[in-house]
């Protein structure tokens, strides 16, 4: 079963730079590690319904890692599931081929090493599972970060441009068990504390263009979230 949302991923190019000016938006930023290999570090703003955002960038080249070359912004998602094992093999017979669990970590700043099995989707428009071998509460910073000076509390909603509506919706059907809900741009998927929406890309007409040209109060400065479209609510 999908327990939650578990955290986005958002691609920098200087994870220093994008450090501070997430702190500029408000936002408490922990030091995260570095991944296996040395492709990648990261840093993570946390929050109280248990996501979290990953800041990333690469160390070095890297043209075979799925990531590279992709952003800067918003390049992928992860949905948190109780079992990986046992959620890749229900979306499979379900005809979703996912590809794993393969397991990854890395090492945290103060040494303790976090150990998790991930499962990939082969088509675009689909999170990634990241479910955790050792206690999530490594993983996740220490709770005296989940404040945050801008009020932010968690992620109420992920909207995800998807090139075909229907088959992207009878995909997240397969992976989260349940039939999504018409909106007025589209569908939507219910999950604990947070909706994920899908709306035809389209281009530049498309509503998910249309929402982030628009002005909003809570839109925050995209030059200081290097990329991503993110608004608060309240």
């Amino acid at each position: 079963m999908i327990v939650q949302l578990d955290h986005l991923v958002i691609a920098v190019a200087d994870l220093a730079q994008a450090m501070a000016d997430y702190t500029r938006l408000g936002f408490t930023v922990v030091p995260g590690g570095e991944h296996p290999g040395g492709a990648t570090h990261n840093a993570l703003v946390a929050f109280a319904d248990g996501t979290y955002l990953e800041l990333l960038a690469f160390l070095a080249p890297n043209p075979a890692h799925r990531w590279w070359g992709r952003g800067p912004g918003l390049i992928d998602f992860a949905l948190l599931p109780d079992d990986t094992a046992a959620v890749v093999a229900a979306a499979q017979a379900q005809g979703l081929a996912l590809i794993g669990p393969s397991t990854g970590g890395r090492v945290r700043p103060d040494g303790v090493q976090l150990i998790w099995q991930t499962a990939l989707a082969p088509m675009p428009g689909l999170p990634f599972l990241c479910g955790d071998v050792t206690s999530r509460s490594l993983r996740l910073p220490d709770p005296a970060s989940w404040h945050h000076a801008n009020g932010a509390r968690g992620i109420t909603q992920l909207t995800v441009a998807v090139a075909d509506l229907a088959v992207a919706a009878a995909h997240y059907h397969a992976l989260l068990g349940s039939p999504p809900r018409p909106t007025a741009s589209g569908v939507a998927f219910r999950l604990a504390g947070a909706t994920i929406a899908l709306a035809p890309a389209a281009g530049a007409a498309g509503p998910v263009a249309a929402h982030i040209r628009a002005t909003s109060p809570g839109a925050l400065d995209r030059q200081l979230t290097h990329g991503a479209a993110l608004e608060l609510v309240t």
